[in-house]
This record gives structure tokens, C-alpha cells and sequence, in this order.
């Protein structure tokens, strides 16, 4: 098992800077409670020219966004991503485990991404729910404006479906349940950043305190934060050295908040 670019002394957290297909690969079977990420889409999003970043200028609010590429966000790339991660994600849960994958929201016809992403998890796992967070008015496109993304949850057959969520939970998040808010990034921020809540929502449902977070797309760290502050441990994987760097500093700020740094973090 490859070693973690950055760990805290306690072991609680473990963090790694580099590509995840090659990371995952070196770890043993069976030693992961759950698997919450948010993939690349494959929209190409925060290019030169798309309307992510054109957003504010295109609808008269301000001025136009430096351009924040996401890597593998092509349609191919994030696919073949996608596709492959499944299978690490598969060897490394334990029975009864579940990943919990952020999709988009529908819309366009390069790939009708949420069927086929659906399709392909339910190729390797047992296809669960597609969990819709209505994230309010008003969101990105220029005529069907998209308000919603989904969560594709799989589980690991072999053992009884590790859930603590009772019988009250429901396949939608309406805006502001859970504490879940979307998040309008701002320029200094990941163009496509995600509340730590929602995260913490899938990893309170299907673990138990000490259970292992994976996180291996874990741009500036929501779920390492949302993990810390629910006493998870938290491995997380990221390829872009700026957004690693940030995550590490939320997650040492989360440790030293939460107070769960009786030991304190170390390179």
C-alpha cells in the first residue's frame, strides 16, 4: 500500500496527492466502509468558453470568471473514469457497503450521463436509489434551467446493507434539509464545489462512528470535512497539487475544530 502524501498523527485521516485509478490499485480488499465522491461529469465545465464560466457576464451580474478546467472532464475521459473507479471501488468496500455517486442533473444529449452511469453501477454493484438533491431556483442551462442533481448509490452484495438511516429517509433533499444548501462558487473557489453536509448525509445513512470515508475525486476536501466532524476516518486522493492543498488545510482546521486532534496533524 502506497503511503499517504500527508496523514494526521492520530490515523484518522490519510491523504494522498496523485491519480486515483493508480493510488486505489495498491490497496488491499475489504477495508473500506463507504465511498462518497463527486466525478467529473464530463461536461468540460470551466473552460474558455462555456457558460459555467460565462455565467455572471452572460446574464448581465458581472464579469466573466478566470476559466478553472477540471481534469478528466471531457466526455470521454470522465466515462472511462467513472467506469474504471466502479471496480476499485467494488474491491475495496466491504459486504453490505455502499458508494454514493454525484451525477449530473439530466439535460443535453451528449450522453444521457445519468442512464448510462446508472447502468454501468448496476454492472458491478446492486443498483440502489438515484437520490435527487433539488437544489432550488435557479440553476445552470438558458431554457429547462437545471435545479437538481442526483446521487447514484450502490451496494456491495455479500452482507446485509449497512444502513442507519430508519424508515423516514427519502430519495429526495429538498433545498435546505439536512442542512444541505447549494453552493454558488465563487472565484477562488472549485467551480463545482459541494456542500460538506451533503456528504455528511450518505456517510451518517451507511456508516457507523470510526468507520473508513473514501473520498478518491476529493477536490478541496467537503467530504474529509464532513467525515472529521461526524468521527470518521477519512482517506482521501487528489490529483490537482492547488485543490489537495486546500483540502488539507479544511480538514486540519476541521480536526483542531471538532477537537479530535489530541494529537496534532503531521506531514
Amino acid at each position: 500500500m502506497v503511503n499517504p502524501t500527508w496523514a494526521s498523527n492520530c490515523g484518522t485521516v490519510k491523504l494522498w496527492l496523485g491519480d486515483c485509478l493508480e493510488v486505489m490499485k495498491t490497496w488491499p480488499a475489504g477495508v473500506i466502509d463507504i465511498v462518497v465522491s463527486d466525478p467529473p461529469y464530463g461536461h468540460n465545465n470551466n473552460n474558455d468558453d462555456d457558460l459555467v464560466r460565462r455565467r455572471e457576464a452572460a446574464l448581465g451580474c458581472g464579469s466573466l470568471c478566470a476559466a478553472r478546467p477540471i481534469t478528466n472532464d471531457s466526455g470521454v475521459e470522465a466515462g472511462e473514469l467513472y467506469r474504471t473507479s466502479l471496480r476499485h471501488w467494488h474491491r475495496l468496500l466491504k459486504p453490505g457497503c455502499c458508494c454514493c455517486c454525484c451525477i449530473g442533473g439530466g439535460g443535453g444529449s451528449k450522453d444521457l450521463q445519468f442512464a448510462t452511469w446508472s447502468l454501468w453501477m448496476d454492472e458491478v454493484f446492486s443498483f440502489k436509489e438515484m437520490v435527487i438533491w433539488d437544489k432550488g431556483p435557479m440553476g445552470m442551462g438558458w431554457h429547462y434551467r437545471r435545479s437538481y442533481e442526483a446521487v447514484l448509490v450502490g451496494e456491495k452484495p455479500g452482507g446485509e446493507c449497512q444502513w442507519y438511516g430508519g424508515r423516514n429517509t427519502e430519495n429526495i433533499i429538498r433545498p435546505g434539509d439536512y442542512g444541505i444548501r447549494k453552493i454558488i462558487p465563487k472565484a477562488d473557489q472549485h467551480p463545482c464545489a459541494k456542500p460538506n453536509e451533503l456528504y455528511g448525509h450518505f456517510i451518517e445513512l451507511h456508516t457507523q462512528s470510526g468507520g473508513i470515508v473514501l473520498d478518491p475525486l476529493m477536490g478541496e476536501g467537503p467530504c474529509g470535512v464532513a467525515a472529521v466532524r461526524l468521527g470518521r476516518s477519512f482517506w482521501g486522493i487528489e490529483i490537482d497539487r492547488g485543490y489537495f492543498e486546500r483540502a488539507k488545510r479544511r480538514i486540519e482546521d476541521e480536526l483542531e475544530r471538532t477537537s479530535l486532534l489530541g494529537c496534532p496533524a503531521s506531514t
